[in-house]
């Protein structure tokens, strides 16, 4: 494959094309004919993976839990671990999404310092193996740096950015779960913004599916440069704590001058992780290809922060019994720098 351009950019219009979102129509255009053949499509099956972080009554991270501990349960069936990692060291891939919009304006020097030091504490501990791609969106989304482990062309790249009108929020989500999903080991979002979406194509539900389907979790800082509520975006607020509940982050609000503690927050529990995994059995399935997930811990004054599902099998649309469905996303690979 050759070496993907320094630059990527998507005008919000241009979204469906530059997406990937043809590899999932081809996929379904494969997938309806193989029915019509044979009543039962052959799946593969494959190794559900969840992190989780783990809080006391204080709020504090737990990380010494062992896999006795934890119960997981697939569309309401209990399964078996499989896979334990307590302060899991698995690499990380992390999508860094800046919001460059108008809005951002005077503030936005401020938050690039704080990326910054947030990347050189990241890269200083941990494992080599951490990557970080670079995405800024306004009225589009650029991609400025495929993932990599090198500060020098991050920072050059951010000392560049500069605020324009338009919030393309769930486009720049959307796009990145994509360049996401071929990654190996853990794959966060950190989207660092001011407030909700006005420019994008795509909606809500499209941004946390794709998040979904490349079991990424978003930890969105949300930037309040105000200490009250005149002239919040509260309906983004809202949006972005139920994109964090869903995916198994959390969302921070720090103001601008307590950016650094916020990305502190971050690294502290990407390091207190637990990394669990499940091959599913004996689940009750539906039409509906997403099963919901429940993780559970058997101390009763424990907080178990995960994502709430992911996509698998379900039956298919012809009814017949046994006939079922496996969604596999489409994997790319990109040339790493």
């Amino acid at each position: 494959m050759p070496p993907l351009p320094a630059k990527r950019k998507w005008l919000c219009r241009a979204v469906v094309i530059c997406s990937g979102l043809t590899g999932w129509v081809l996929a379904a255009s494969w997938v309806a004919p193989l029915a019509a053949q044979n009543e039962v499509i052959r799946v593969d099956v494959n190794l559900v993976r969840v992190l989780a972080t783990v809080k006391n009554p204080a709020g504090e991270l737990v990380g010494s839990l062992e896999k006795s501990d934890f119960q997981i349960f697939d569309n309401g069936v209990r399964q078996e671990i499989s896979v334990f990692e307590r302060q899991t060291d698995q690499p990380l891939s992390i999508a860094l999404l800046v919001d460059t919009s108008g809005s951002t304006g005077i503030e936005l020097r401020y938050e690039l310092d704080s990326v910054s030091r947030f990347l050189k504490a990241l890269f200083s501990s941990g494992n080599p193996d951490d990557k970080v791609a670079l995405y800024s969106f306004n009225y589009q989304v650029t991609l400025h740096n495929y993932f990599t482990h090198n500060h020098g062309p991050l920072e050059r790249s951010l000392k560049t950015l500069r605020s324009e009108a338009g919030t393309s929020l769930y486009d720049a989500i959307y796009l990145a779960a994509h360049d996401l999903e071929s990654r190996e080991g853990r794959k966060i979002m950190v989207v660092v913004t001011d407030g909700g979406d006005t420019t994008s194509s795509k909606d809500f539900h499209s941004a946390v599916r794709a998040a979904q389907y490349a079991d990424s979790v978003i930890y969105p800082v949300l930037v309040v440069p105000i200490k009250n509520d005149a002239g919040r975006n509260i309906g983004g607020e809202n949006a972005l704590t139920t994109l964090a509940a869903w995916t198994g982050g959390r969302v921070f609000a720090p103001t601008i001058r307590s950016l650094d503690d916020a990305f502190a927050a971050i690294i502290k529990e990407l390091r207190t992780q637990y990394l669990l995994g499940f091959y599913p059995k004996n689940v009750p399935l539906s039409r509906d290809p997403f099963h919901r997930l429940e993780l559970r811990v058997q101390r009763a004054d424990l907080r178990v922060v995960t994502r709430n599902g992911y996509y698998g099998d379900a039956i298919s649309d012809s009814g017949s019994p046994g006939a079922r469905t496996s969604i596999a996303p489409q994997r790319k690979g990109h040339q790493e720098k």
